[in-house]
């Protein structure tokens, strides 16, 4: 395969190094996407990278130092320690989370600088939580904030459009940008769950005014709803954008049977929404694009999602669903009158 046509697959076997097993987020999770995309015979078709440590210069450009300061010295620490209630951290923690930072950044040079067709990262811990001065939410470092801040200052890229559809608010990486046009932000999530951010209202300050996009839904929204805002709202920010990099913080816990939330996407509908960020990418910015992975917390629908992401990558028509449609027979909330908001605070 040549750099024009091959998907670059960044990840790392001490990914599992950080692990608390009776944490939600724990390291079973990425063992089962690594487990799932070999299973599917997709390993041995992507373009395999061993994730390398950001540097600290780039993890400086979107973390304070007193936080890092902390982290390193919980590096000295012999156990696992609790950051907040949600967030865990141990003697290696912080040494992952520069691998994790690093991977991303390593996806996204991939396809800016054309030696691949486009990425995926599957690397962990999360990132899209935390937020300059603190982890939160099961994250240490914003790693896709610390790459498209790289993309922007090392790249040439002036304009990155980063999409979030973990089921929670990605509160962490509007944080990062929230005064910044460099970075266009969107995050669709379940609204009254952590971390309670994410409102309508929510649309960037000063240079970065309009830059942030934010659509919380109510429980209950599936694949109709999704297909909806990203054929009604999300396509029209992007080509009024025009972005040169497209990424995103693909979290698959807005998954019916996923125990955190109660979006009631199926994989079929993240694999709908997964290709049309892909077919974006391929009218806007050459194709150059890179999934990062976030939450997701079914191991089912979490490593199938991802084999999903793969195919659609690899440029498969066919991705595979076999757990099929929410176990409930109740209409999705009515999505029109979402739409209609974030059209008319936005403009589009």
């Amino acid at each position: 395969m040549t750099g024009a046509t091959r998907t670059a697959y960044v990840t790392h076997p001490r990914f599992t190094e950080h692990d608390m097993p009776e944490h939600p987020e724990h390291a079973g999770r990425i063992r089962a996407i690594w487990r799932r995309l070999n299973e599917a015979g997709l390993t041995e078709r992507l373009h395999q990278i061993e994730a390398q440590p950001a540097s600290l210069d780039s993890i400086r450009a979107v973390h304070t130092k007193d936080y890092l300061a902390l982290l390193d010295r919980l590096s000295s620490l012999d156990e696992m320690v609790r950051l907040d209630a949600d967030t865990y951290a141990g003697p290696t923690s912080y040494e992952i989370a520069q691998l994790a930072a690093g991977g991303v950044v390593q996806a996204v040079e991939e396809v800016v600088r054309g030696r691949s067709k486009n990425a995926l990262a599957v690397i962990r811990p999360p990132g899209h939580h935390a937020i300059p001065e603190r982890g939160m939410g099961f994250c240490l470092l914003s790693n896709i904030a610390i790459a498209a801040r790289y993309a922007n200052q090392h790249l040439g890229v002036e304009r990155v459009f980063i999409v979030d559809y973990d089921v929670h608010h990605g509160n962490g990486t509007e944080a990062v940008f929230y005064d910044d046009p460099a970075v266009y932000f969107i995050s669709t999530h379940q609204s009254g769950i952590y971390p309670l951010s994410g409102h309508l209202d929510e649309t960037g300050t000063g240079a970065g005014r309009g830059f942030t996009m934010n659509i919380p839904l109510v429980a209950g929204h599936g694949d109709a709803s999704y297909k909806a805002i990203f054929e009604d709202v999300i396509w029209k920010a992007a080509e009024r954008y025009q972005p040169q990099l497209i990424l995103v913080s693909a979290g698959f816990d807005a998954h019916w049977a996923d125990p955190l939330a109660r979006i009631r996407l199926s994989l079929d509908g993240f694999a709908r929404i997964s290709r049309e960020m892909v077919n974006m990418a391929e009218k806007l910015c050459g194709g150059k694009i890179a999934f990062v992975m976030e939450g997701g917390y079914n191991l089912d629908a979490l490593s199938y999602g991802w084999a999903n992401i793969a195919r659609i990558l690899l440029g498969d028509v066919d991705t595979v669903d076999p757990l099929g449609a929410p176990d409930t027979h109740a209409p999705e909330p009515d999505i029109l009158p979402v739409l209609e908001q974030v059209k008319r605070i936005h403009r589009l």
